[in-house]
């Protein structure tokens, strides 16, 4: 790419001021309901009083899964993004209040893991594979580098500097077996790098990256951990049946969700057996420089790959390595919804084989969508590349705005693209990864809008927004996405200057218009055409940057316009599940049917008129939404929604592919 190198700077997120009427309310119901309704349920399901039973400050019986630490971490880290842009004291108070109480439960030496100190006093590193003790301590370095950045307090980031001493002391030298289960403590270490500079750090995080797919045979370690996870839960059990028979009260006011509903296959248990003990499900089947598919469980690998290219980039390679390259292109080409939706497969949570991409049986957890966003992320600043930041807008617009309930407090976990009556938002989960997740994504939507260095900016996103960009000046966007192609870019710089405005033309609109002080500028060339379909239909390769190199002037003012035609995607004909079926989309949204906007129809029947589909704004959805008016070959007529949208309503049908 044209100027680009890991030199290019990024902006946090808290010096992008967004001021933008889609995103704006959104952002600002994440930091004022979102986020505290978080915090009332990681109480009420007893996640933060397993840090008081283990730093001394109650009595009780600690509840939750093995991992439930991470929950408390991930809204910490969620907390002191939002807190970096919009701080409050209440926020800052419960803030306060967690890390006064991780002081207290961390060990001398930096350990922190509840299961472990509650149950199993004095056991330490057991079943890493399997037990998380390496993915609690990254979220919980995570949230050390967040909070540090957002409030300039050092108590946080120094629980997160013995954490990550500790694994440094216990695992630099250590083989292959001591690689984590769930990939995550790799990335809290390279961010722990980025704030602080310690190269033991990075030089961990890249030994641990280094190790996996090493472990002979798998099968084996796997076996002898999961027996010694039987035995150990079994342990706890027993425990707690004890502790609750010597204390009925107990479990009156104590209360775990259910678990999230997916609809699974019947193979799925078989396939499960078998990327379990390949080690696929854990990206342990092979060294990582030979993983050119995207296997295994989907947060995992993602994690994983986000890693990988941070370590990249922190080491100065010019770009990514092949593996990982061939690896984004098998999952954004053969493994990955029309959504952007990631892993169709419940059972393991991960991904399928090529174009193996049944709208029914898709998982597409909420958190595969962040983790994909993060890994897109990574790839922009290691390449410049268009395609990685327009599946991030892709994703960011459908496969992970749908986690999140337009009141902000409820929930999906996993993301079907069809449903028949069985899943509706929850206000909490078992297993609650997904919404803190999803809620610190959202507070740093700022920083994905712009990369620059002294000769150049570039526009990654299309969000109305104002900043300031060093050795630039100010910048001002305005911008009518997602129901809008027209977006104005203002510049308010200080005095004249000469650098190069690079501005991403989104694969979804062809023949963009640009103009520059009111005279039309002509726009070169054509998005690029892609040799192999795509098995959703969506394809980011062929977005690409637009340069403009000029004198800019105080005052100038770039205008663009994206015509948002409605598009009838395809799959590719080897998606058995979708053949004679289509999706509809507008600029970077996905289109459903909803059985509240189509009562007494049968939508996964229905035939569409193709000539019928036309976008309509109306004030009777959500607030004011663009919707899509068609007909059925029948006449009758038809409404889709934005996906993302659905499930806010109750209890209802929904596909996203109709027959033609």
């Amino acid at each position: 790419m044209v100027e680009w190198s890991t030199a290019v700077n990024k902006i946090p997120a808290s010096k992008v001021i967004i001021q933008d009427r889609f995103w704006s309310p959104r952002l600002e119901r994440n930091a004022e309901v979102t986020i505290f309704q978080q915090w009332e349920q990681l109480e009420r399901t007893g996640c933060i009083e397993n840090f008081r039973l283990v730093a001394g400050e109650s009595e009780g019986f600690r509840e939750g899964y093995f991992f439930a630490d991470s929950d408390a971490y991930r809204w910490l880290d969620a907390a002191s993004r939002i807190y970096a842009s919009r701080p409050s004291p209440r926020l800052k108070r419960l803030m306060g209040e967690l890390v006064a109480l991780l002081e207290k439960a961390q060990e001398d030496d930096g350990y922190l893991y509840t299961y472990n100190q509650f149950h199993f006093p004095g056991v330490r590193w057991h079943n890493l594979q399997i037990e998380h003790e390496f993915y609690c301590h990254g979220h919980l370095i995570e949230a050390g580098v967040s909070h540090f950045l957002a409030t300039g307090d050092r108590t946080m980031l120094d629980i997160a500097r013995r954490a990550a001493d500790l694994l440094v002391r216990d695992f630099f030298n250590a083989g292959p077996e001591a690689t984590p289960g769930h990939e995550e403590i790799e990335i809290a270490l390279l961010r722990l790098y980025e704030v602080v500079g310690n190269r033991s750090y990075l030089d961990l995080a890249a030994r641990f990256i280094a190790r996996r797919g090493r472990i002979a045979p798998f099968f084996w370690q796997l076996l002898k951990e999961y027996l010694s996870y039987l035995g150990r839960d079994a342990e706890v059990k027993k425990a707690r049946e004890a502790y609750v028979s010597a204390h009925p009260q107990h479990g009156l006011n104590f209360q775990l969700p259910e678990e999230n509903v997916a609809l699974r296959p019947w193979y799925g248990v078989f396939r499960w057996y078998w990327d379990m003990l390949s080690g696929k499900y854990f990206q342990q089947h092979k060294p990582v420089g030979l993983q050119t598919k995207a296997e295994g469980h989907a947060v995992r690998f993602l994690y994983l790959e986000t890693a990988i290219a941070m370590l990249q980039r922190l080491r100065g390679d010019p770009g990514p390595t092949a593996p990982l390259s061939k690896a984004w292109e098998n999952m954004t080409t053969r493994r990955m919804y029309v959504t952007g939706g990631l892993g169709s497969q419940p059972t393991t949570e991960g991904f399928g084989r090529d174009y193996e991409l049944d709208p029914r049986y898709a998982y597409a957890e909420t958190c595969a969508a962040v983790g994909s966003i993060f890994w897109n992320w990574e790839m922009i600043l290691s390449t410049g590349d268009a395609r990685y930041a327009d599946l991030l807008e892709w994703q960011l617009y459908n496969a992970a705005l749908v986690g999140v309930g337009e009141d902000g407090v409820s929930y999906f976990y996993n993301n079907p693209l069809a449903s028949d009556w069985y899943l509706s938002r929850k206000s909490w989960y078992r297993c609650p990864c997904c919404p803190s997740n999803l809620s610190r994504m959202l507070a740093d939507i700022g920083k994905y809008i712009y990369g620059w260095n002294e000769r150049s900016v570039w526009v990654h996103q299309y969000i109305s927004n104002e900043t300031e960009i060093p050795k630039t000046g100010k910048v001002h966007i305005v911008s009518g996405l997602p129901w809008e192609g027209n977006v104005t870019i203002a510049l308010l710089l200080s005095m004249p200057r000469e650098f190069t405005l690079y501005l991403r033309l989104p694969s979804w609109s062809e023949k963009a218009q640009v103009s520059v002080n009111g005279k039309n500028i002509v726009v070169n060339g054509s998005l690029a055409v892609t040799s192999e379909p795509t098995a959703s239909g969506y394809d980011p390769r062929p977005s690409r940057y637009f340069s403009l190199r000029r004198h800019w002037e105080p005052g100038d003012v770039i205008k663009v316009l994206f015509p948002m035609n409605v598009r009838m995607r395809s799959t590719h004909p080897r998606v058995k599940a979708t053949r004679g079926k289509v999706a509809l989309t507008r600029g970077p949204l996905v289109y459903s049917l909803e059985s509240v906007d189509n009562p007494g129809m049968d939508l996964f029947n229905i035939r569409l008129d193709p000539d019928s589909p036309r976008p309509e704004f109306s004030s009777e959805y959500f607030g004011g939404t663009v919707v899509l008016r068609a007909r059925s070959a029948g006449g009758r007529p038809l409404t889709f929604i934005p996906y993302f949208l659905w499930g806010n309503r109750g209890l209802s049908q929904m596909t996203v592919y109709v027959k033609v």
